[in-house]
């Protein structure tokens, strides 16, 4: 129960430290008062000071480097052309279909975004002799 001060202002009841830590559980105490602001400023603290120290794990997609230029043609509604050079892309001698698409993937990925699918390629050669991957891709 309040009790009243020698001027008249009304004073609160002593509690514990348990008792204010519930109090600040269940958002007790009204705008404007001193426990008010130290949630809010807790609240805010947490807000801009945690992306600082916690690892959400999203990381930039690494840049592969490529030393020469992609081209993409656009067919049908959602479908590419992408073109690119043989020596841009790291597949290893033998390697699987599956092995190749991944690689291909991997290579058109800077160019196309994440979410793409390779249907199908082959190999051509331009009028300078050099060797590039032609690859039909969807998202």
């Amino acid at each position: 129960m309040a009790s009243f001060t020698s001027s008249g202002a009304v004073s609160e009841p002593k509690r514990g430290f348990k008792q204010i830590l519930l109090s600040y559980f269940y958002w007790e105490y009204p705008r404007g008062c001193v426990h008010y602001d130290i949630m809010v400023t807790l609240i805010l603290l947490f807000i801009f000071v945690t992306p600082q120290f916690w690892d959400f794990g999203a990381k930039p997609t690494p840049i592969s480097g490529l030393a020469h230029p992609i081209q993409v043609i656009g067919y049908g509604t959602r479908g590419l052309m992408v073109t690119v050079e043989a020596s841009d892309v790291k597949i290893p001698a033998g390697a699987s279909d599956r092995a190749v698409k991944e690689a291909l993937r991997k290579a058109i990925e800077p160019v196309t975004g994440d979410a793409v699918f390779v249907e199908r390629w082959k190999t051509v050669t331009d009028a300078q002799g050099n060797v590039a991957w032609q690859v039909w891709a969807h998202r």
